[in-house]
């Protein structure tokens, strides 16, 4: 039986190995481990890369929301718009600024919010949009932008899958205020631990989210507001330099093994299988591969049964969580976001997959249709 792991770094920690030591070793030998030159090299390439002006790294991508939320002005009371369909992260840190998530339905194609939704949820307290490009395609961000220029509103990218999406020409951060990564070891563009960069082109945005990341404090030991011990780590932005020379590559790579997929199930012609949508001049950095597949429990049961592992993003959407109860939203809200979360599953997808390990994934799915219609 064939072994298809959801993520496989084995060959690519092989090929950068050397750079990453060598990158280590001059960090342990200089002997400057918070807030060096490696960071400070990590976030003008990210900014750069990404079309904005400044990069603040940041101990992980959920504390990057947060502070872009505090830095932004964003606080007690105001309330928030996003997506009920995405990782707890970007409700949390609505919630850890005091503010309220205010969640809107999502486009079921792309999973992503539906922008054409967010005028309908607008209130005298809503402060800022929350967009969460999620599997790794932008939302809307110009229907996005036009409605917040309207309603006098900021908007923050949830962009911890995204880093290298573009949509229509622009890039993830150019119509924002702020624009957050994650560097999980998971993600595209991923450390050998926690990490995440917040980018912006707002001048007072960045110098108060390099504030906020060292508790508040500017000059050291003086404290004009309460902030957090959340910095990028000098080893971490060591590797990630090294990793990111080879971001393009690996999104290609991704989008390259999503096309095989995608072309895969076409021929194979599986009525209960649904391949991911691309719209509107995007290029889709394919964080996840993910289908919207019928028997979805059952399907991931034999795959697994099988050598193949699989995911499920998210189970249980932000507006169901228990620790949102109290926000009052109830089963049959938003009725695209409940249906997804029944329905989609994620595939392996790495930039080293091989098409023998993809073909095996797309005949055993092949495989569970035929016998169950028998």
């Amino acid at each position: 039986m064939k072994k298809v792991k959801m993520l496989d770094f084995d060959e690519q920690n092989k090929i950068i190995k050397k750079d990453i030591m060598k990158a280590v070793e001059r960090v342990i030998s200089e002997s400057n481990f918070i807030l060096g030159e490696n960071v400070k090299t990590l976030e003008d390439g990210i900014a750069k890369y990404s079309k904005a002006s400044y990069g603040i790294g940041v101990g992980n991508g959920s504390d990057g929301l947060h502070i872009a939320l505090q830095a932004a002005g964003i606080g007690e009371g105001d309330e928030v718009i996003t997506t009920p369909f995405t990782f707890f992260a970007t409700g949390g840190a609505i919630a850890r600024a005091n503010a309220i998530p205010v969640f809107v339905d999502i486009n079921p194609s792309t999973y992503n919010i539906d922008a054409n939704k967010i005028e309908n949820a607008i209130t005298k307290k809503t402060k800022a949009i929350m967009p969460v490009h999620i599997y790794g395609q932008m939302a809307d961000m110009k229907k996005i932008k036009t409605i917040a220029e309207r309603n006098n509103l900021k908007i923050i990218e949830d962009a911890a899958q995204a880093i290298g999406s573009i949509r229509e020409g622009i890039h993830v951060g150019e119509l924002s205020d702020a624009a957050v990564f994650s560097f999980f070891p998971t993600k595209n563009l991923g450390a050998f631990g926690d990490g995440g960069m917040i980018i912006t082109s707002d001048k007072e945005i960045d110098n108060r989210s390099k504030i906020i990341r060292v508790h508040g404090s500017k000059p050291k030991y003086y404290h004009h507001t309460l902030g957090y011990n959340s910095r990028l780590d000098e080893l971490q932005a060591a590797i990630l330099n090294v990793k990111f020379q080879y971001l393009s590559s690996y999104n290609n790579s991704r989008k390259k093994a999503a096309d095989f997929y995608t072309e895969s199930f076409k021929e194979m012609n599986i009525k209960e299988v649904i391949t991911p949508i691309e719209e509107n001049s995007s290029y889709h950095v394919y964080h996840q591969y993910t289908l919207k597949v019928a028997k979805r429990d059952r399907l991931r049961d034999f795959l697994k049964e099988n050598g193949i592992d699989s995911m499920v993003y998210y189970p249980v959407p932000l507006h169901l969580q228990p620790v949102f109860k109290n926000l009052g939203y109830k089963e049959g809200d938003f009725p695209h976001t409940e249906e997804a979360i029944k329905c989609v599953l994620s595939l392996p997808i790495y930039p080293e997959i091989d098409k023998d390990s993809q073909n095996y994934v797309v005949e055993k799915i092949a495989e569970f249709y035929k016998n169950v219609s028998n």
